[in-house]
């Protein structure tokens, strides 16, 4: 019996939690026991990779959670904007019968009303640990253990916060950690040569760090500029690029990183470069990657990305990232302190003999714990047996 999974998605970029989305939509696409439509709210990269690979997508309004939301109006309005999203998703599918709803991450509420109004089983698919604001902090918990048939979180650590907050949750939770497979051949040397003279502007003699991700209050680029102000000195042929853009309409951080660049006097050492579609290509160009949240990453698809690229590693000590980055095939510092993070990056430019030992043994760990097929075989189990 085929079953059709609707996943309901908050965005069309191509970061984190939409190349998870992306990756499993396809490989679940690929079985015949399923069809598989994805939902997102805008047109945009991500809607094009998933029509490459042939599958449904519609665009719906999916009621995206945000600070925006939890002003007194938006709260009143809150219940009529559900009900239009619902009853627009439902002439959108036009009578397509659908077994199972996916929810992929916290912040989309549609999936979880569609599937009540209809008695659809559900599946949140968890990819956020939210502190702040402690309002919906304390409430999703509720909401999720409401709504889902079953939870499936991207850690260990994504698993514990609200699961510690909603001891219920328990019984339908399941962790699955997120799968990627490198599909592209490590890039040529002259492609090589040509994103680094003409994208990073550096030299062949130069070492670049790289923080590839969003721009915004927690990935850490300004904890990261203020190491690399302080250690450049020491280091003449250092360099630094932050790969990514900031999210719509908070454009304001990628000025703020600017600015704080052209303060340090440090133009010719630091580019911000917004966001690539050939991040392999850009992953074997940096040197050294650098994940240095500031807050707890649920997961870290970025360090598995460097780590098939066979680059050392260096990550904030918290979240989901110590479940991907270990002692023996990477660096740790302590989150959010700078001496901790220029430290580290002192190690690696010096101690090269360790650094060539962690590229390999990140590379085998990445391979053998965090493959695509692994990530794909979990969810075709429970979608089967739900």
């Amino acid at each position: 019996m085929t079953k059709t999974i609707l996943y309901i998605h908050q965005s069309a970029e191509l970061y984190g939690s939409d190349k998870t989305l992306l990756y499993l939509a396809n490989g679940i696409n690929d079985h015949s026991n399923f069809n598989v439509i994805v939902v997102i709210p805008n047109d945009g990269p991500l809607k094009k990779k998933l029509e490459e690979y042939n599958i449904n997508v519609i665009i719906s309004p999916i009621i995206k959670v945000s600070r925006s939301m939890f002003t007194l109006k938006s709260l009143l309005l809150l219940p009529f904007t559900i009900i239009k999203s619902v009853n627009k998703l439902k002439q959108t599918l036009k009578g397509i019968k659908i077994d199972v709803v996916h929810s992929n991450t916290l912040a989309v509420l549609v999936g979880a009303f569609f599937a009540k109004r209809y008695k659809i089983k559900h599946i949140w698919h968890i990819h956020e640990i939210i502190e702040k604001p402690k309002i919906v902090s304390n409430i999703f918990p509720i909401l999720v253990d409401y709504f889902s048939t079953k939870v499936v979180y991207n850690s260990n650590a994504s698993k514990t916060f609200l699961c510690n907050k909603r001891p219920s949750l328990e019984n339908k939770s399941h962790i699955i950690l997120n799968g990627l497979d490198r599909e592209v051949e490590p890039t040529s040397v002259n492609e090589i040569e040509n994103i680094r003279s003409k994208l990073f502007k550096v030299n062949n003699e130069d070492i670049v760090l790289g923080l590839v991700g969003r721009i915004n209050k927690w990935k850490g680029q300004q904890l990261l500029l203020e190491a690399f102000k302080n250690i450049k000195p020491e280091f003449e042929n250092l360099k630094l690029v932050f790969i990514g853009s900031a999210p719509p309409n908070q454009e304001h951080f990628s000025k703020e990183l600017q600015s704080k660049i052209v303060e340090y006097k440090l133009e010719s050492d630091c580019k911000i470069i917004p966001f690539q579609n050939n991040i392999w290509s850009i992953w074997d160009s940096i040197d050294i990657a650098v994940v240095a949240s500031t807050e707890p990453e649920p997961f870290g698809l970025v360090a598995i990305e460097a780590m098939l690229s066979k680059k050392p590693v260096i990550a904030a000590n918290h979240g989901g990232l110590v479940e991907i980055v270990l002692p023996e095939t990477g660096y740790l510092f302590t989150p959010n302190e700078v001496r901790s993070l220029q430290d580290i990056i002192k190690t690696v430019l010096t101690n090269k003999e360790q650094v060539e030992n962690f590229k390999q043994k990140g590379y085998e760990r990445a391979k053998k714990h965090f493959s695509l097929r692994t990530y794909v075989n979990h969810f075709v189990k429970i979608y089967k047996t739900i």
